[in-house]
């Protein structure tokens, strides 16, 4: 027999008792909530029991004797009327938007909109397609963290089904899921790249919109959050989420950081006419944004329907209390924010100093994690790289798109690669920060992989069901002399030195590089460059013998090793002329000092520069050469020692005469020396 009470609002969501559950939710317009259990099966409503009303829109229940385990929902009763913003529906079940666990699967039906059609009250209970909420009852992370430095970190993106699933040497029960990750066979070649920390695309348990579903696709990629607290349940073995404790153990056990990408800018609610699930039901016109004055408008800042509401002080604790379960119970190491301007966004803008900005550096949990920010989103004013505040780290988009123009030959592009190799001062260093706050990269999940950034001019996206409308246009892309998958040796040897250079001019740069997963292979997407819905051989990581020992893996664990060895890349501030231990210099093919007129020469296509530390007698010598010409070059003196060693080069048969000061710099290639007081070697 269950016994209920008035509980407390100290905690949202579930928390289990020592002779019962307390159940709070927040919903202040809503006139009735009601808890409802369901039987162990979650397709039996048992009980539907009225909540209390607290101070401040907070409902709560305290019920005996349940435990971990129980499956619940909420039903919220109240006005319904679009046209004030409120969409009150006692016939659908809700899930709790603090559950971290719940119990069967989402399943698309007329039931769960709210209104059929617009403006009309829908009496269809949704129940038998919902998903029960959970009660947990799970311990917190308990195990050491390896907490490397940012100018130590070499980050690794990956989705946890792809990187895995075809891995022929990992667990077959655990391939595409969170333990795949921390399985022998996987951490053994992310340890012999040389990566730091995972980045993981969306984890939150999230679903595959509507319109996915109906062409036979699925949301591969995740960004279509359901629950903000519930580990994915596709991605568990036994459906269990301490997995996702036990994968976090073992990775950290190794050295290996995890960060997820969290999308706290929408949900899988979407708009006016989108289905009610959790948020929509509660409190629609505080969790999410709408038109001033019309309340059944949607601002779409995210292109997705919806824009949450962080403004809101309700909707913020949802994402602090988020960010700070996934940090000490979970056990992560920090978040990727996806669309992060939309975090700081206020009616009036993006402001830097928004509330959730202040509330992360205050929090001592949130404040000693790892922040990387998407500065933008397709609201107005939504390009804000380099406008975040220490401790934010960014992806710098700008990086990408000028290392892609540089090796693609445009013109006029070697001013701004000096900048970007440098660390980007230009963007960063206005407001104190140094080359460390740039995320640097050639490639992402989004987009070409680096294999078809030199094998495709034109998107390929016609299997996404749109029509080759989706995905961008200009991606500073060249195919090397044929369109797609070519058997022209020519033409493959080609692609392979011109993923080698991006490469390079990525790991030797300041900053701190982040890899995709598959880079080190050459995967391809065959040209599909936004294959969010692609859950196939597109997007799954083919770990074929040939791949497990391919040359770029070798060549990426060359460059971070140079990288390592070097000082230069972990020294957290800019350098200019005045520093007294680094220095740079840009010099011309005749090893003097670039003038002001050889930065703006047309077709020059090459970029030489030395870096020195004088305080560890050492130093490095780069050459890009773009251009389809060999360029020959005369070595500056070598510091430290009496000739500079050639380190690396994306030729194969890259040759250097150490006797000699002249150099031919082979065309499209990259060539790094070294100069080092003998016995000089460190790590």
């Amino acid at each position: 027999m269950l016994n209920s009470c008035r509980g407390n609002c100290v905690r949202f969501g579930s928390v289990v008792k020592e002779s019962g559950v307390n159940f709070a939710v927040f919903a202040p317009y809503a006139t009735q909530v009601y808890l409802c259990l369901f039987d162990t099966s979650g397709h039996s409503q048992i009980a539907m029991i009225e909540m209390y009303l607290h101070e401040g829109g907070g409902w709560s229940v305290f019920v005996e004797p349940l435990r971990e385990n129980t499956l619940y929902g909420y039903r919220v009763d109240g006005d319904y009327d679009p046209n004030t913003g409120r969409l009150f529906n006692v016939h659908k079940l809700l899930m709790d938007p603090y559950s971290k666990d719940f119990f069967g699967e989402f399943m698309w039906s007329e039931r769960h909109f709210c209104h059929m059609p617009v403006g009309t009250l829908s009496t269809l209970d949704n129940a038998i397609d919902m998903p029960k909420s959970k009660v947990s009852n799970i311990s917190k992370y308990v195990e050491e963290r390896p907490n490397h430095a940012w100018s130590k970190t070499v980050i690794y993106e990956c989705h946890v089904k792809g990187a895995t699933f075809k891995h022929p040497e990992v667990n077959p029960a655990f391939r595409g899921k969170f333990l795949g990750l921390s399985d022998p066979a996987f951490i053994r070649h992310i340890k012999r790249l040389g990566i730091t920390t995972l980045e993981l695309l969306p984890v939150h348990a999230f679903v595959s919109e509507q319109f996915l579903i109906t062409k036979g696709l699925r949301n591969y990629w995740g960004y279509n959050t359901l629950s903000y607290f519930t580990p994915h349940k596709s991605y568990l073995v036994d459906n269990d989420i301490t997995e996702f404790q036990r994968m976090m153990a073992t990775l950290h056990e190794v050295g290996i950081e995890v960060i997820l990408d969290v999308v706290f800018n929408h949900t899988a609610e979407a708009g006016i006419d989108g289905p009610t699930l959790s948020l929509k039901g509660l409190n629609n016109l505080g969790y999410y944004r709408h038109v001033l004055g019309e309340p059944s408008v949607y601002i779409n800042d995210t292109g997705c329907g919806n824009t949450l509401n962080i403004d809101d002080p309700q909707t913020l604790r949802l994402v602090l209390d988020s960010l700070r379960y996934w940090v000490e119970v979970m056990g992560v190491d920090g978040f990727r924010f996806d669309l992060a301007t939309i975090l700081a966004r206020t009616e009036h803008g993006f402001n830097a100093r928004h509330a959730f900005m202040h509330a992360v550096l205050q929090d001592p949990v949130l404040s000693s994690a790892k922040l990387i920010a998407e500065p933008w989103d397709i609201g107005p004013g939504g390009y804000q790289l380099g406008a975040f505040l220490p401790p934010w780290r960014e992806w710098n988009d700008k990086y990408r798109d000028t290392v892609r123009r540089f090796w693609r030959q445009d013109e006029g592009v070697l001013p701004e690669l000096a900048k970007r190799v440098h660390g980007s001062n230009d963007i960063f260093e206005h407001n104190r920060r140094g080359p460390l706050n740039s995320i640097n990269f050639v490639t992402s999940h989004d987009g070409y992989t680096l294999a078809d950034w030199v094998s495709y001019e034109n998107k390929h996206n016609l299997a996404n069901g749109e029509v080759n409308r989706d995905g961008h246009s200009e991606n500073y892309s060249f195919n090397c002399g044929a369109e797609g998958f070519s058997t022209d040796m020519k033409i493959s040897s080609l692609r392979i030195k011109m993923q080698k250079n991006a490469l390079a001019t990525l790991l030797l740069s300041k900053g701190v590089p982040m890899l995709a997963a598959g880079t080190e292979f050459s995967h391809s997407q065959g040209g599909n460059n936004n294959a969010y819905c692609q859950d196939n051989r597109t997007n799954w990581l083919a770990w074929k013998s040939s791949q497990l020992d391919h040359e770029l893996t070798f060549f990426i664990q060359d460059l971070l090793a140079i990288r390592k060895q070097f000082s230069v890349f972990q020294h957290p501030f800019y350098v200019h002329s005045d520093d007294s231990r680094f220095s740079v210099s840009w010099l011309d093919e005749n090893g003097e000092q670039m003038k002001e007129s050889d930065w703006h020469s047309e077709g020059r296509k090459w970029l030489l520069y030395s870096i020195q530390d004088r305080q560890l007698e050492e130093a490095l010598f780069i050459v890009f050469n773009a251009h389809d010409a060999c360029l020959d070059a005369r070595l500056p003196s070598a510091p430290f020692s009496k000739h500079w060693q050639l380190a690396l080069s994306s030729c194969d048969s890259a040759k250097y005469d150490n006797a000699q000061s002249m150099c031919t710099i082979s065309a499209q290639s990259s060539w790094v020396f070294t100069s080092l007081k003998e016995g000089n070697i460190h790590g």
